[in-house]
């Protein structure tokens, strides 16, 4: 199992983070889109390490179109020598409509069009096949040689992986037919993990006549832990609220039914309208924390994810939303890789 930390979006602390995260023996490092882009704090980490994978999770795909994504992918592979991975997500429609002004429709088809595309454009820029994409939401019938980079900047590695975040089925099975990998959201369980999702998968992977073989799953898992009881409970006091928070969202309502839990995500998100963050933390009980997070001192943590989900994910990261200094992740990392 790969053991992947994260990268900073505030450009002046990328370059000696990526180092340290490099250094301390993690496998890859992710940017999320937040309040920064994703994508350049990983120009200056592909800079900075020799090794480490690069990947975003996630880039907000909506926000772009195939030939943005096509181009910013492109570039990073090829300045990274092979170590980008161009994870994307759908995001919810206010963000895509309000926040970002872009069409939202039909997510699921759609983000299967986009990879579709960001493939066909990366096959005419690298094997000189006609680009001549036409679908329901996306069309690219034009390339000429003054836009078409050179495919010698690949020489040796190829294009990007392309990894899909999902909560849904319908996005789920996206991932399976036209990905790499798959990016599990924070918010979900192992019981989710193994009776929805990774079914949904397979039923994609069928889809394009593959199995499940090679195909990457990336589990982010909320971790609550601490090296002294005061430590411990801010831990678990910011997963609460961060619990609640994606609760309150009714795409991933599915997630707490599954568990018996439906009647939870309306009164979170009845409480989120009104703006009572705090009090939406609250709810979630030591039941709910414990079955979305791993809880434990530093030395139980790497077994309790291996029983977990050992045997169905091929890299992991650690979903710590509070404070945190790098020493308390060291025993469990180096627990991690040995096993």
């Amino acid at each position: 199992m790969k053991v992947d930390g994260g990268i900073p979006t505030n450009l002046n602390k990328v370059a000696s983070a990526a180092q340290e995260v490099e250094a301390a023996g993690y496998s890859g490092g992710w940017t999320a889109e937040t309040a920064h882009d994703p994508f350049l704090p990983l120009l200056l980490a592909a800079e900075h390490t020799t090794d480490l994978e690069l990947g975003t999770s996630i880039a907000v795909a909506f926000a772009r179109n195939p030939m943005t994504l096509a181009n910013t992918g492109w570039d990073l592979q090829a300045y990274s020598k092979g170590r980008f991975i161009l994870g994307l997500g759908s995001q919810i429609k206010p963000h895509i409509t309000k926040r970002f002004s872009m069409e939202w429709s039909h997510p699921a088809p759609r983000m299967r069009e986009m990879i579709l595309a960001i493939r066909a454009i990366w096959d005419c820029w690298l094997n000189g096949t006609k680009l001549d994409f036409r679908g329901d939401f996306y069309s690219h019938t034009l390339m000429t040689p003054f836009f078409t980079p050179d495919a010698a900047d690949l020489e040796g590695f190829g294009v990007p992986k392309i990894f899909l975040a999902g909560v849904g089925t319908l996005m789920t099975e996206v991932a399976g037919e036209v990905c790499d990998g798959f990016l599990c959201h924070g918010f979900t369980t192992e019981r989710y993990l193994r009776e929805v999702t990774i079914p949904a998968l397979a039923r994609g992977r069928a889809k394009a006549g593959k199995t499940m073989e090679g195909f990457e799953i990336v589990g982010p898992s909320f971790v609550v832990t601490g090296t002294n009881q005061e430590q411990m409970d801010a831990a678990a006091a910011g997963t609460r609220q961060q619990i609640a928070f994606y609760g309150s969202t009714p795409a991933y309502k599915p997630v707490l039914e599954l568990h018996g839990w439906g009647g939870l995500q309306d009164e979170l998100n009845t409480l989120s309208k009104q703006g009572k963050w705090v009090e939406m933390g609250t709810l979630i009980d030591a039941e709910i924390l414990n079955t979305f997070a791993v809880v434990g001192e530093p030395e139980t943590i790497a077994p309790e994810l291996h029983t977990r989900y050992g045997d169905v994910i091929s890299r992991i990261s650690f979903y710590a939303p509070y404070q945190s200094d790098p020493q308390r992740w060291s025993k469990v990392l180096a627990d991690l890789k040995a096993a």
